[in-house]
């Protein structure tokens, strides 16, 4: 082999392996960036079912207020709206 063919063989390999190294390099950050994303989605979520709740016990609890303080008589003719 003449140098020139020796030297484009090993330039070729190591471009090669550069841009296997870069897309491997790549989708491991990719692989990352998802998985933070992921948590960042399960924490909104676990955020928002605690206002849920939060908010849920707030009108049992103004429920529970109002039908002491009022009463409601249900009849044949009273409307429910």
């Amino acid at each position: 082999m003449s140098r020139i063919a020796k030297a484009t063989l090993f330039t070729s390999v190591v471009f090669a392996g550069l841009a296997v190294w870069g897309v491997h390099a790549q989708q491991r950050k990719e692989q990352e960036t998802m998985y933070m994303g992921v948590i960042r989605d399960e924490a909104r979520q676990a955020a928002k079912k605690k206002q849920r709740e939060e908010e849920l016990q707030e009108s049992l609890r103004k429920r529970e207020i109002y039908e002491r303080v009022q009463t409601v008589e249900s009849g044949p003719n009273t409307p429910l709206s």
